[in-house]
C-alpha cells in the first residue's frame, strides 16, 4: 500500500492565513485619523473682528450633521469661518447672504493644513446667534 504523502502544516496554514490578512486589516482601518474630528476653541486668544460675508458654504444634502462654513472679508483678507453643524443653523432659524454685514467673536485655529476662525458668536443686524459657551465648548448636540 502506498502513503499517501500529506502536509500537516498545510491545514494550519489554511487558518493562519485569513486571521493574518483580517488582522493587518483591522490594524489599517484603526490607523486612519480621525478627518471630521473637531478643531478645539481657544478662549485666551479669542478676538472680534467685522467683515462681508462673501460665501455660504453648505454640507451637502444629507449631510446636514456637517459644519457650515463663511468666507468673510475682514480687512484685505478672506477668513474661513467654522459655524456649526447645518441642522443647528437650520433649527436657529438664521440665514447668511453673500454681502450681509456681520460682527464675529472668535478664535483662530487649524483643521488639518487649513487655518480658520471658530466662531463664539456671530451677529448681524440685531440678531446674535450663539454657537459656543464662554468656555468654547458648542451649545448644538453632536448627537443629533
Amino acid at each position: 500500500m502506498g502513503r499517501s504523502k500529506t502536509n500537516p502544516s498545510r491545514g494550519f496554514w489554511k487558518l493562519i492565513l485569513p486571521a493574518v490578512a483580517l488582522f493587518s486589516t483591522v490594524l489599517l482601518v484603526a490607523q486612519k485619523p480621525q478627518e471630521t474630528s473637531p478643531p478645539k476653541y481657544d478662549v485666551h486668544i479669542e478676538s472680534k473682528m467685522k467683515g462681508t460675508i462673501e460665501e455660504l458654504k453648505l454640507p451637502a444634502k444629507g449631510n446636514e450633521k456637517e459644519i457650515a462654513h463663511l468666507l468673510v472679508k475682514i480687512g484685505t483678507d478672506t477668513s474661513d469661518i467654522y459655524l456649526c453643524p447645518k441642522s443647528f443653523l437650520d433649527d436657529m432659524g438664521i440665514t447668511f447672504t453673500k454681502g450681509d454685514e456681520i460682527g464675529i467673536t472668535g478664535a483662530k485655529a487649524k483643521q488639518g493644513e487649513a487655518d480658520l476662525i471658530l466662531a463664539r458668536e456671530v451677529a448681524k443686524g440685531t440678531d446674535t446667534l450663539i454657537l459656543r459657551d464662554d468656555k468654547g465648548n458648542p451649545v448644538w448636540s453632536w448627537r443629533r
